[in-house]
């Protein structure tokens, strides 16, 4: 059983070594375990340090496109090399190498399709207070949208199965840590949790600029994938908040005019009423045809795992062993 951990790497010459020679060479259960580096268009000497430091395999973009880009670019090339487990790591060392037997245990034993690193986020000193809620509000939507028991799921110290990684897809540009989760809840993965220790803080975050552009790309990013995995129930809900204030105009003229002596003119509220239920209704039609949609989306994705497990089944005997270029 093959094991590659990748590492999405833009401009990381300072903080690779430290994070490479934290990762293990053996664990229990593989038989081969390898390293990847992802460049994501660095402009220092992150490919040169990579190679320096033992890594077996490093990919380029060519230019930086966005850490979720470059997670599917590891993810293509690790199950090109014949990887049958992925793990996902960040190259500041936050999370602690030697944990990796602990992410990987539940996928080799057969138990998860994907499993996720818990931090202990209540005990990290780095983490501010305002950062510490907003771990948990966002891991609180995340679970109730997936449908998973994910405790932490902006962490990206990650294992997935051969299968798994096959069928994940990201489309949006900022992160993979949510959308993946939902995902895998739409697509009935097994995903688990493991307890995970972290290191001391290197550097401060190239994803996350502020609190407010966190919240701001962190929800949209979940919105959009509730809207994407389950449209018919997101558009459901999205047309209540009409619906509800239509019912509640009706109902108020109801009993103005059945229960009171008021004789003055209340057609502007049918009226306002009327509205509401049209846009009501204009949603959740656009809520059926979604839904339609992602019926055959499903039919899509499945359509393109077979073909993807077709090309990296009969290309994996011709990859090289060590280090490839160019993706």
């Amino acid at each position: 059983m093959k094991l590659i951990i990748q590492i999405p790497c833009y401009n990381e010459e300072e903080t690779l070594p430290q994070t490479l020679a934290d990762l293990p060479r053996e664990v229990p259960g593989i038989d081969v375990v390898e390293w990847l580096v992802v460049d994501d268009g660095s402009a220092d000497r992150t490919v040169e340090v990579a190679k320096e430091n033992g890594v077996d395999h490093v990919v380029s973009v060519g230019e930086n496109r966005g850490l979720a880009n470059a997670f599917l670019t590891g993810l293509d090339a690790c199950l090109r090399l014949g990887a049958d487990v992925i793990v996902n790591t960040d190259a500041d060392n936050q999370y602690q190498g030697s944990c990796v037997p602990d992410v990987v245990a539940p996928v080799v034993a057969g138990e998860a399709d994907m499993v996720v690193g818990e931090r202990p986020i209540e005990t990290v000193d780095d983490f501010s207070a305002i950062k510490k809620r907003l771990q948990r509000g966002g891991s609180w939507v995340a679970r109730v949208f997936s449908g998973t028991d994910v405790k932490d799921a902006a962490s990206g110290f990650r294992a997935f199965d051969r299968e798994a990684a096959m069928r994940l897809q990201v489309f949006g540009k900022y992160s993979y840590t949510m959308e993946t989760i939902v995902q895998a809840g739409w697509e009935g993965l097994r995903v688990v949790s493991v307890p995970i220790g972290v290191n001391p803080k290197t550097r401060d975050s190239k994803l996350v600029k502020s609190v407010p552009q966190y919240i701001w790309r962190s929800g949209s990013t979940i919105v959009r994938s509730f809207a994407l995995y389950k449209p018919f129930r997101f558009f459901f809900l999205l047309g209540l908040i009409p619906f509800l204030i239509g019912l509640a105009l009706v109902i108020r003229w109801s009993y103005l005019n059945w229960f009171t002596n008021d004789v003055a003119s209340r057609v502007p509220s049918l009226v306002a009423a009327s509205v509401f239920m049209i846009i009501t209704t204009q949603i959740w039609v656009v809520g059926f045809l979604a839904d339609l949609l992602a019926a055959n989306r499903r039919i899509i994705a499945d359509t393109r795992y077979r073909m993807v497990r077709r090309e990296y089944e009969s290309t994996t005997s011709d990859l090289p062993a060590r280090d490839d270029s160019q993706q």
